[in-house]
């Protein structure tokens, strides 16, 4: 994935963007990276590898060896940024956080209509943030070569510029598939993805950027470049996955979204009577357990922890690259709750269901130490699409997919032209996945979120919501 913090103020920033960039490890393992303008020195840089350490440690050190006004903060699972940029447009900072999924074309085209050249990382690979600088770079301002660059980009790109006299431009993707929101305090502004981060800091809201928009920010306030778009497709993840508990995106609160969310899914089980004889609801944690706190809410069932995740030295189970080594650690992380296991029956409900990988080493736990049932739940509908829009999944092919995957074993690639039949459990089709799914991990009984249900506890229109993993739709 990857996101964003930065500041413009009027006094020293360095301590807000530490902590404001710590605040998004959540998002990103891989590299993370903080650009700083001070009027004496101009425009500074550090980057660190995250990948045997978090933020917090690595960035320890630059508040004696940064100094600013003004700073773009980055977490990234993909190229290390910010870049400082020197080109026509002058000397500047810019990180970028989405996916271009057409990046081979605009490299041919930019090496064949400029004579230009990119710089190239282990496996011949161009870092993104350095071809969306070269887009920009074409056009004669900045607002214009961000608005050329989002428009050529198959994909995202939500766009951030540290100038050389310390203002920010900062724009949303052209279809705010990822939130950007701008704190105030009494020494400037901020801008993040996390709007907790910066009230943790003593910033106030201030304002949420529309899709598409572009602003200029200063000590003084925000200047509007290029108007927002009436089109909106925020990811709709970000309130049942990966966005963090206690952050609001367009006006509607994560975890709140998340309690009514594993309501509708137990009003759901309560009519068709199958949240009957069962002992405890519990969450796959994290991201699962306000799922199932609002489950057992409206259930009546009693919430518990069968087992804890031992987090003070494995916070993450995704930090190592290979998919092996973070089964292991996945599985490490588990510690038993014996007695809230042995001769129970238990009704787990996960943030999703993509690959099944870990799930099924968490069923096998859970039956090796006694469990007599284990019911899964996802609190989304079943993922049929990889994300081409953003890049907080791993999966590189729809048959990565566990639905994908038992949909084919069921009937081949006929089976593709009835995804919706397959998304309903109230069709044959539907029945037949999931009880195959049930028999691949051993689960005692499956179900998912519908969408219509999921779109309802997010709150917001329908039309404004990205739901292409499950339908197909953007």
């Amino acid at each position: 994935m990857g996101a964003y913090f930065g500041v413009v103020s009027k006094k020293s920033c360095i301590s807000d963007v530490f902590f404001g960039t710590d605040y998004h490890s959540h998002l990103g393992t891989k590299s993370g990276g903080i650009a700083v303008y001070d009027r004496e020195q101009g425009l500074q840089r550090k980057i660190h590898n995250l990948g045997n350490a978090p933020f917090r440690t690595k960035f320890e050190h630059i508040f004696s060896d940064m100094k600013g006004t003004s700073a773009l903060g980055c977490i990234s699972d993909y190229d290390p940024q910010p870049l400082i940029i020197r080109s026509k447009l002058g000397i500047y900072a810019l990180c970028m956080v989405g996916v271009i999924n057409n990046s081979d074309e605009l490299v041919e085209r930019y090496l064949s209509e400029n004579g230009g050249h990119f710089g190239l990382s282990t496996g011949s690979n161009i870092n993104l943030t350095e071809l969306t600088a070269s887009l920009i770079d074409r056009k004669g301002s900045f607002e214009e070569g961000i608005k050329f660059a989002q428009e050529e980009i198959d994909g995202t790109a939500c766009i951030f510029i540290l100038k050389s006299d310390g203002n920010v431009i900062a724009a949303r993707d052209k279809l705010g598939r990822l939130p950007v929101l701008v704190g105030k305090d009494g020494n400037g502004f901020c801008f993040s993805f996390e709007s907790f981060a910066y009230k943790k800091l003593g910033y106030k809201d201030f304002r949420e950027l529309g899709s598409g928009e572009i602003v200029e920010i200063s000590p003084d306030g925000v200047e509007v470049l290029s108007p927002a778009r009436e089109e909106m497709r925020i990811c709709s993840f970000l309130w049942t996955y990966y966005g963090y508990s206690t952050s609001n995106y367009e006006g509607q609160n994560v975890e709140v979204m998340r309690y009514k969310n594993g309501m509708l899914l137990a009003e759901n089980d309560m009519k068709s009577g199958k949240a009957d004889d069962i002992d405890y609801v519990a969450g796959v944690p994290d991201s699962g357990t306000p799922h199932a706190i609002g489950y057992a809410n409206e259930s009546g069932i009693p919430f518990a922890r069968p087992y804890i995740k031992y987090t003070p030295t494995w916070s993450r189970s995704f930090m190592p690259v290979d998919q092996t080594d973070r089964n292991k650690i996945a599985k490490m992380k588990q510690v038993p709750v014996t007695e809230l296991i042995k001769g129970k029956k238990l009704l787990f409900v996960d943030d999703s269901i993509v690959r099944g990988t870990q799930l099924r080493e968490t069923v096998d736990f859970l039956r090796a130490n006694g469990a007599k049932a284990v019911h899964m739940r996802s609190a989304c509908p079943p993922i049929m699409f990889g994300c081409k829009y953003l890049n907080f999944s791993r999966a590189t092919s729809d048959m990565e997919l566990i639905t994908r995957r038992t949909i084919f074993e069921l009937e081949g690639e006929e089976g593709f032209n009835h995804l919706e039949e397959y998304s309903d459990a109230t069709t044959e089709r539907g029945r037949k996945m999931r009880e195959a799914i049930c028999e691949k991990f051993n689960f005692t009984s499956l179900e998912f979120q519908t969408l219509d249900n999921l779109v309802k506890a997010i709150g917001i229109e329908p039309c404004k919501l990205c739901t292409y993993c499950w339908n197909g739709r953007s």
